[in-house]
């Protein structure tokens, strides 16, 4: 149940997130919804790809489709119900996506008997794939590879899980907060990992 309810709320944020890069690139209502697809849709197939599941097992959450066009059309055509509300709290939009499909993919691959290392990656694939996709497609520098810490919280969900350190109900959404809070903390109080310019003389 909480699988679903996850995929819920990770489909609907980062959909919305597709909308938003791609009104601001100034596309039309047909790159709105290829935008908004890739970034709601994209993580999981790359996921699928890398652990040996087929691409096409993604036309069986036919619903979760159905609510991303729903949510799309909605908001490209009623900008004004959430445009300002975006520009406010779509941090928070996007640390939630990041948060429900890292933890999704990481227990899609624990399902599935893979080592700690397939859902570690599982986990980073599907929190990130999405938007790297959607950045790339929008001609812009993917979100991950900015300065601010991203992937590596996708990583720490995939660790939790794969160590089996959470497991339950109460642990995954315990750890799904968690996951939006450090997300929301590392672009606040600007953390980031280690970085080294290589200079040649």
């Amino acid at each position: 149940m909480e699988w679903e309810i996850l995929t819920i709320i990770g489909t609907i944020a980062f959909a919305l997130s597709g909308v938003i890069v791609a009104m601001e690139e100034d596309y039309d209502l047909m790159g709105v919804y290829i935008l908004g697809l890739v970034t709601a849709f994209g993580g999981g197939a790359i996921r699928n790809l890398l652990i040996g599941v087929p691409v096409s097992a993604l036309w069986d959450q036919g619903h979760l489709f159905t609510v991303a066009l729903v949510v799309m059309t909605i908001a490209f055509f009623f900008p004004k119900l959430w445009v300002a509300r975006w520009l406010k709290w779509g941090l928070i939009f996007d640390a939630l996506g990041l948060s429900a499909f890292a933890i999704q993919g990481a227990l899609y691959a624990t399902n599935m008997g893979h080592p700690i290392s397939a859902v570690i990656v599982a986990a980073a694939l599907t929190g990130t794939g999405g938007g790297m996709l959607r950045d790339v497609l929008a001609g812009r520098k993917p979100l991950f590879l900015r300065n601010e810490i991203y992937i590596a919280w996708a990583m720490l969900a995939g660790l939790a899980i794969g160590l089996e350190a959470v497991t339950g109900p109460i642990g995954i959404w315990i750890l799904f907060g968690s996951i939006v809070v450090l997300r929301m903390l590392s672009v606040y109080l600007k953390w980031e990992l280690p970085r080294r310019r290589l200079r040649v003389n």
